[in-house]
């Protein structure tokens, strides 16, 4: 008879959510975690990089505090404690999820889980290195046997590591990844960014403000990629205005050691050019955090980049495991992780469920904020939809011109026929916030006519959607009639 009716392997915002889902549901829950629980996004991602953002956005609100009628002198930071309100914000909440577990009955043990059938794991201890960038996770395998844990089903929850890329020089002092920027104890002077996309462009955001002299290298052809072009465009402007300087449509050929300590990194592309830097941030690319799980042994099948398959109810092919979160390389986000992880607990307890992966929002904590849900417009137009697209600047935003943020626009992709909301991306204040009303839209399949009809707060961020809902219909009335 198995110990556990389910063993959650990876405490992460997938993994512990759907131990906490389960176990309220009435099952007997085990849970295997090697860290502190919260995996990347509590630890080494979400949490940890936004609340450094936001010591980077009161230093920069107050260091303008003077365009508010307010004077401050001899404005500050101080990098040491900026880390250590960090470290203060992510102790208090992984404190919290293993309360929270606890409160749920839930079984947490520690260690690293190596399947030996599938659904029977034994767990080794990590030994004593520190948790972080060098600590267990990039650790050698771990070799001690704590126990053996057997259950009726598995979810593998065990996340993603930052991808190494295969260039010259890469594994040399002061190159790190998006991990490796927790190590840093001060900011760097000249700071060099391989990537433009969402983990990039964030590090980028927070160390200008901080005042090192940033360069970003992109292989696409714009920032962020992945977002709605005209908001990568908007994204590039914005950062040259703050001195950020971003070479698109190249790459780093090479990286190397000077005799002074610091780095060459050689650049190939349209500006061909050797940079200095005392610090190389990689921050392109995740990989499935499979390694010495033992899926081979458990007969776990992966794709041909080594994630996980799984079907809409998560299960992979082999009965009773499921996988859940980055390691299925689905969608590598905390929130879509939490709610496979509600799907799989649910589906495991004898329920219907299923995810829907069309409406997944996106939010990048640059400054301005990216946020974005649903088609861009190229996507809806390569789909086969005629859409017509509607867009309004924060400019013309009575709150934003209070707030002193006027940067940026949202721009809504419409079908051309019904007017039915496919797309929203916002770049500007409070974008990750303003963007829950682009996904319920998408949501209920509602139409302009609807988002233009709903009586909004004045004056508020939120209006915005509305207003460009209004140009969208041709109906503006705060911003000049588009020219027909």
């Amino acid at each position: 008879m198995p110990d556990f009716d389910l063993l959650v392997v990876g405490g992460g915002p997938g993994g512990y959510v759907a131990a906490i889902r389960a176990a309220q549901h009435g099952l007997a829950v085990a849970l295997v975690e090697k860290e502190r629980p919260g995996g990347v996004c509590l630890n080494w991602g979400c949490i940890p990089t936004k609340a450094m953002l936001r010591s980077a956005e009161v230093f920069q609100t107050v260091s303008a505090a003077a365009d508010f009628g307010v004077y401050a002198e001899n404005v500050r930071f101080d990098f040491a404690a900026v880390r250590q309100r960090k470290d203060g914000i992510v102790k208090e909440l992984t404190d919290g999820v293993a309360g929270l577990l606890a409160a749920n009955g839930v079984t947490v043990i520690e260690g690293h889980a190596r399947f030996i059938d599938p659904t029977t794991v034994e767990v080794h201890e990590v030994g004593h290195s520190p948790v972080g960038p060098q600590g267990p996770r990039y650790a050698a395998a771990p070799t001690t046997l704590i126990r053996q844990v057997s259950a009726r089903d598995v979810i593998i929850a065990t996340g993603s590591v930052p991808a190494r890329l295969p260039i010259p020089g890469a594994d040399l002092p002061g190159v790190i990844t998006s991990d490796g920027a927790f190590g840093l104890t001060e900011v760097p002077k000249r700071l060099v960014i391989i990537g433009g996309s969402a983990v990039g462009a964030e590090w980028a955001s927070l160390f200008a403000t901080f005042g090192a002299e940033v360069t970003i290298v992109e292989m696409q052809d714009r920032l962020v990629p992945a977002e709605d072009t005209d908001i990568g465009s908007a994204l590039g402007r914005s950062f040259g205005k703050r001195g950020i300087s971003v070479l698109t449509g190249s790459t780093v050929k090479s990286i190397a050691q000077e005799s002074n300590q610091a780095l060459r990194v050689t650049v190939d592309g349209p500006r061909a050019r050797e940079l200095d830097a005392d610090v190389v941030l990689v921050g392109v690319g995740r990989r499935p955090n499979t390694a010495d799980l033992g899926l081979d042994i458990a007969a776990i099948a992966t794709d041909d980049r080594g994630f996980i398959t799984v079907d809409e109810q998560l299960r992979t092919g082999t009965a009773h495991v499921y996988a859940i979160g980055d390691v299925t390389g689905r969608a590598l986000l905390a929130h879509v992780a939490s709610h496979q992880g509600l799907t799989a607990a649910d589906v495991i307890a004898g329920h219907q469920a299923h995810i829907d992966y069309t409406v997944i929002p996106a939010a990048t904590f640059t400054h301005p904020e990216i946020a974005s849900v649903g088609l861009t417009e190229a996507a809806a137009r390569a789909a086969g939809h005629e859409v017509i697209t509607a867009r309004f600047p924060f400019a013309a935003l009575g709150r934003a011109k209070t707030f002193g943020e006027t940067e940026g626009f949202v721009k809504i992709v419409a079908g051309q026929q019904h007017q039915e909301v496919l797309g929203v991306h916002i770049i500007g204040p409070s974008a990750s916030d303003l963007i829950t009303e682009g996904a319920l839209a998408i949501s209920l399949e509602a139409t302009l006519d609807e988002l233009a009809g709903t009586i909004h707060a004045h004056p508020t961020l939120g209006e915005i959607g509305m207003e460009a809902a209004l140009a969208g219909l041709g109906l503006p009335v705060h911003i000049a009639p588009r020219k027909r």
